[in-house]
């Protein structure tokens, strides 16, 4: 089943589409991974269970898309508000400290979050591609600073994410610490961002 496209959603579609992914980041927020049930999600936005799946064909595609939200909107913010710092490495760390932490203070939310991105197959592999993508901007945005040229430093974005996608995986599963994901970071800032 194919999702509802974004470029095709109406006025209406795009308001049920967002409060389905409000209903989901709610059960995920209060519950983590397995308190998102897609009858539950379809209950509280207050739409038909078929309507839901026609959204998002899955649990997974769900929360991969609540993730895309979260970077999409810390991206514009970004475009907007430029990261401060005097050097890339200053800006990168802004951005990766800014964006952590709001992650580790819905610890469930982010566990859910980052367990759909991992279990993801194939079928969400457009969400994947867009999350790592808005991510990349992110990062590169950072890196670059206003005015400057992302393109010097898309590849050192790629890295720097999937750094930091490990960091958030060993802290949700309880593998490592809040302070352990910041020290990889801080090392991976180090030894990539120059």
């Amino acid at each position: 089943m194919e999702a509802v496209s974004i470029e095709a959603r109406s006025p209406a579609q795009r308001e049920r589409r967002r409060r389905i992914l409000a209903a989901a980041v709610d059960l995920a927020t209060e519950g983590g991974f397995d308190a998102v049930q897609m009858r539950e999600v379809a209950d509280r936005a207050e739409v038909a269970l078929g309507t839901l799946y026609r959204y998002f064909p899955s649990k997974v595609h769900l929360l991969v898309c609540a993730l895309l939200e979260r970077f999409e909107d810390a991206e514009v913010r970004q475009r907007t508000v430029p990261a401060p710092g005097e050097d890339a490495q200053e800006r990168v760390r802004h951005v990766l400290g800014g964006q952590t932490r709001a992650l580790q203070r819905e610890p469930l939310l982010t566990e859910a979050m980052t367990r759909a991105f991992v279990f993801a197959d194939g079928s969400v592999a457009a969400e994947i591609r867009r999350v790592e993508a808005v991510v990349s901007d992110l990062l590169t945005g950072a890196m670059a600073g206003p005015g400057g040229s992302r393109e010097d430093y898309r590849r050192t974005a790629r890295v720097l994410a999937d750094v930091w996608l490990a960091a958030l995986v060993g802290w949700v599963t309880g593998r490592t610490t809040a302070d352990d994901v910041w020290a990889r970071l801080d090392d991976a800032c180090r030894l990539l961002v120059l």
